[in-house]
């Protein structure tokens, strides 16, 4: 059986609210987050039978939420991991294993209230290998990838700073995107810096928030009270955890998974309509595009430039504002599906440009670790 088309996701929601929710732990997020998404699809919490999560253990989320699930999946690789999910949801769906599958995550990033538990730093790769020797987390790492990208291809901090005006333009259309004030080129080179070439609107934000995707067969789908949204194909894939170890800067695992999902769905680049591509530095986007294949390594800079993927431009990109300037509680990923979802079934119709119009395929991509892990999956509605 080829699982691809046999799934679709139903519902989609973020919490009640996000941005700064300090009066909330994680886990009160997430669980808006979760029936707000099953309120979407027409469906409850005794619906679920599969669950996927990341950050917090399957069995906490469970236990939280008051559910039994048959089948569940705790994948972990970072802001990749709930693409990861969809496609392993997709699967275990088609081979009749999981009915209706609940992806959820939610993180008190920036009140920090109740996060998910983490192990020691120094027990870690990274803290025996890198971080004594002065590596400055992910902007370091992002930063290092990015000026190597900048060293080999000629690539421009006025081309990245090009991706976050962008991602700006979209999100002064999301009435909840949590940064929507005006922003220009200037205003981005002239911000502080933060690990060269990165200045702090390179940077993603830092916000309370969640999200979470119903998916289930599409048999199902067509008796619930949404437009299903397809599951054509995905892809995952990751080639290191510690950046010194990424075999080579300027190309992610993206080379991985992307070409898996445009396979597996059976179309091409030229038939994406709308993409959202996980933005937490403003290189991620410009590296992941050329990784997917929509430009040639090294032509990314050009790619986004001249308006290319704001609002009016030819290749509508992280049409909600992305993690640059719509929300960012720390693992992204979830948040491309539910407004590529929510794109896909035109529920911005009437709102000018905030809608894709006769967007009818969608792609997501997220990026977990230093570079580290992707997940590709590629979207449809009939």
């Amino acid at each position: 059986m080829k699982p691809n088309g046999y799934a679709a996701v139903v519902g989609v929601a973020e919490s009640d609210e996000i941005g700064h929710v300090p009066g909330k732990t994680s886990m009160q997020l997430l669980s808006e987050a979760a029936l707000n998404a099953l309120d979407d699809a027409g469906l409850t919490l005794r619906d679920v039978d599969g669950l996927f999560t990341a950050g917090f253990r399957t069995t906490e989320v469970a236990e939280y939420l008051g559910i039994q699930p048959s089948y569940f999946d705790g994948t972990q690789v970072g802001g990749s991991s709930f693409i990861v999910h969809l496609g392993h949801a997709a699967t275990a769906i088609s081979m009749g294993l999981v009915d209706v599958a609940l992806i959820v995550h939610g993180e008190s990033g920036r009140s920090r209230n109740a996060l998910p538990a983490s192990g020691s730093d120094r027990q870690t790769v990274e803290g025996q290998f890198e971080a004594p020797y002065g590596s400055p987390g992910a902007p370091g790492s992002y930063a290092l990838a990015c000026a190597r990208h900048m060293h080999v291809y000629g690539t421009t901090e006025i081309q990245l700073a090009e991706i976050a005006v962008a991602a700006r333009s979209w999100a002064r259309l999301n009435d909840r995107a949590f940064s929507r004030d005006p922003l220009t080129i200037d205003d981005v080179l002239a911000s502080p810096l933060v690990s060269w070439p990165f200045k702090r609107l390179d940077c993603c934000l830092v916000t309370d928030a969640a999200g979470a995707v119903v998916v289930t067969s599409l048999e199902r789908a067509k008796s619930l009270k949404k437009k299903p949204v397809r599951v054509l194909g995905w892809g995952e894939g990751h080639d290191h955890q510690i950046i010194s170890q990424m075999p080579d800067l300027t190309s992610g695992p993206g080379r991985i998974s992307g070409p898996r999902a445009f396979a597996m769905a059976g179309v091409t680049h030229n038939d994406i309509d709308v993409a959202q591509v996980y933005d937490s530095f403003t290189y991620t986007v410009l590296t992941s595009l050329e990784d997917l294949g929509f430009c040639k390594k090294g032509e990314g800079g050009d790619f986004v430039s001249g308006g290319r993927i704001a609002p009016g431009g030819a290749f509508p990109l992280n049409t909600s504002g992305g993690g640059l300037s719509y929300t960012h509680p720390g693992m992204f990923g979830i948040f491309t599906i539910i407004e590529c979802v929510r794109q896909l079934r035109a529920e911005f119709a009437g709102q000018g440009q905030r809608q894709v119009a006769n967007a009818k395929i969608g792609l997501v991509h997220g990026t977990g670790g230093k570079l580290s892990a992707t997940g590709t999956a590629i979207l449809a509605v009939d």
